[in-house]
Formats: C-alpha cells, structure tokens, sequence
C-alpha cells in the first residue's frame, strides 16, 4: 500500500467518483448526456477587479436571484452549482458515522457520494417502480437517524415530477429531526409548462425545508457553476459559517447577475419554450422506433427511453459521434438511455441517427 494510502482516511479508500459527462464520455461532435442547455450567448464582463477577492455573498446577484425566486435575500446563499449545496447541508447537518442521509432511487448520484465522502451513512428508499413516486411507508420506516432527505422534482434521471402532497408529508414527517432538501435543478420546465410549482413558496410554512436551484440548466449557464440555496433565515445562518469564504468567481457574478436580468430571463424563458417543442418532437421519433419499449414522461430538458439494448445503441450513437447517457446501471433502469435535448439541428441528427440503428 502506498503511503498515500496509508494515510489517507479508511472511509476514502474504495470510493469511486462521480461520473459526470465530461469524465466518464470525451470527444464526440454532439453532446446530449449532460443535460445542458445547446442555447448560450454573449456577456459583457470586466476585468479591471480581478486582483481583488469577490465578496462572501454578491448583493447584487442575490437580490435579483431572491426577486426571480420569490424569497428574500436573506433567504438564500450563492455558491458553485448545486453539488456545493449538497456537500454543504451533509457537512453542517450529519455527523460522520452517525448520522444519514435518506434518498429515493433511481435519483441523481452525488447525494450519495457526497455522503460517502463526508462518512455519512445512507439510508435507500426506491421509488416506486409502478408510478416512480416516493415510497412514503418505506421512508417513514426508514426515519431513524436521518438527518438531511434529498427528493429530486423533477428528478434526474427520470425526468417525472413527484407529487406536491407526497413531498410535503415527508417534509412534515421530519419535521421536528431532518432537513428536507428539494432539488429544482430542471424546475424551470416544469414550471413553464404549468406543471409545477416550486417548492420555494413553501419556506413560510415548513422550517426544515431547503430548496436547491441552478443556472446550469435552463439558463444555460453550466460553465459558470452558480447555484443557490434557498430556505429559512436560520438555516441559511447555519450554513454560512461552513460554506468556504470566497464560493464564487468575480466574472461568475457578473455573468448571473446579467442573466438575471429582465432581458435575461425572457430569453432564458424563449429557449425553454423551444426546448419543450423540440422534446415532444424527440419523443415522438422515439415512440415510432421499433426498438425502444417505453419513452418515460418528461418534465424535464431531457427524454428516459427504454432499449432492446442499450449497451450496443450506445456503442452506435458514439460510432456517429452523438453522445448520450447510458442509465443501465440505475436502480430500476436496465436498458435505459438518457438523452439531452439539443439544438433542432442536434436533435435532426440524432433522429436520423436512431432511425439507422433500427
């Protein structure tokens, strides 16, 4: 054994990584397996302060986040993406090898490897596999020693919406022990088509909830890695000690705070309505494909589809240097492929490319 692992804490030892897009696939002419948004634009920034540390928490970018959310800037923390948010409410709330996390699989993985890293148990309540809806008998068995419950809506990799009252009974189940943390990384979607409403609006009534939202997605902002935090004052105050001193860039301010901006959110609001047509066209070409079982709803910028098999349809998208998300290793989800919604071009290429398959 290496002295670096001799050294290193026993609990880190076997863990494997995450396997974001970028890690786990390169190359490729087409990306549709990170659930980014194909729309981006120009933004004017200035470098004249980049000698200078940013400030803790940017006023200006949390005020326009609080206005566009419909909280108050007292109610929310900036930060890199919403992974820093998962690791900061496992590290303020958890304590190592006692404490656990609940979550609900299939779900988005850096829940649990952000516990993993941070010695923090995890307890496993599967969706429910008829109607991928939280197991509330099976999570209110499950409630000892929990301290913090990640519920993914819409979630990652479904793409489904969980139920408004379903959520809510679990957040007033841990009322008096857990955080329940609410991920809207895709609520835009959701919420455009009149699908949804956020869980942001529940902050008054329900002191252990916290909301976590994102400009990677709809706002197509992934490169910049800004996140938010929402929840109640004392939550946030809870947070603030924990989070590092510095969580954002200067030029990431600047960019979130434009996209913020009237101008921005109408164009962010435009692409997303084009993101939905370009979906149901997806959707469409993969119900007329021999091949594909089952195409799941979605609420979502990306489409779950069922496969004969997915290993060699995978193979042939990359052959035709279109890169997707083989699911097959989730819970549930044998044969599943996850795909991104493009650009309409993107998206013409990659039905042309599924129609050769078949």
């Amino acid at each position: 054994m290496s002295v670096a692992q001799t050294l290193l804490r026993k609990h880190l030892r076997d863990i494997t990584p995450y396997a974001s897009a970028r890690r786990s696939m390169s190359g490729g002419r087409i990306w549709l397996n990170a659930n980014e948004s194909p729309y981006s634009r120009d933004y004017a920034v200035t470098t004249e302060h980049l000698n200078r540390y940013p400030n803790f928490q940017s006023q200006a970018l949390n005020q326009a986040y609080a206005q566009y959310a419909g909280v108050q800037a007292t109610q929310l923390l900036s930060h890199r993406g919403s992974d820093e948010s998962i690791e900061l409410l496992i590290r303020s709330f958890c304590e190592p090898g006692q404490d656990k996390i609940l979550i609900c699989p299939p779900t988005y993985g850096m829940y649990a490897i952000s516990a993993g890293l941070n010695n923090t148990p995890v307890a496993v309540v599967p969706l429910l596999e008829d109607t991928w809806q939280l197991d509330i008998p099976g999570i209110a068995a499950a409630r000892e020693q929990v301290k913090v419950v990640f519920l993914c809506n819409p979630s990652n990799p479904l793409g489904n919406r969980l139920r408004q009252d379903d959520m809510q009974q679990v957040i007033e189940m841990f009322a008096e022990q857990a955080i329940v943390v609410v991920d809207e990384a895709y609520i835009e979607y959701a919420i455009t088509q009149g699908e949804a409403q956020s869980c942001a609006g529940l902050l008054a009534k329900y002191p252990n909830l916290v909301v976590m939202r994102t400009l990677s997605k709809a706002f197509g902002l992934a490169g910049i890695r800004v996140g938010f935090t929402l929840a109640n004052e004392d939550v946030i105050q809870a947070l603030v000690p924990v989070l590092a001193p510095y969580p954002l860039p200067d030029l990431s301010i600047q960019v979130a705070t434009q996209a913020l901006s009237a101008e921005g959110l109408i164009e962010m609001r435009q692409n997303v309505i084009e993101a939905l047509g370009e979906r149901e066209r997806l959707a469409q070409a993969l119900r007329d494909l021999p091949y594909v079982d089952q195409v799941e709803p979605s609420s979502t910028n990306f489409i779950l589809f069922h496969v004969e098999d997915a290993s060699r349809l995978m193979q042939h998208c990359i052959d035709a240097g279109i890169l997707l998300r083989n699911q097959s290793a989730q819970l549930g989800l044998d044969n599943c492929i996850r795909a991104t919604i493009g650009a309409p071009a993107e998206n013409d290429q990659l039905i042309e490319t599924l129609r050769a398959f078949a």
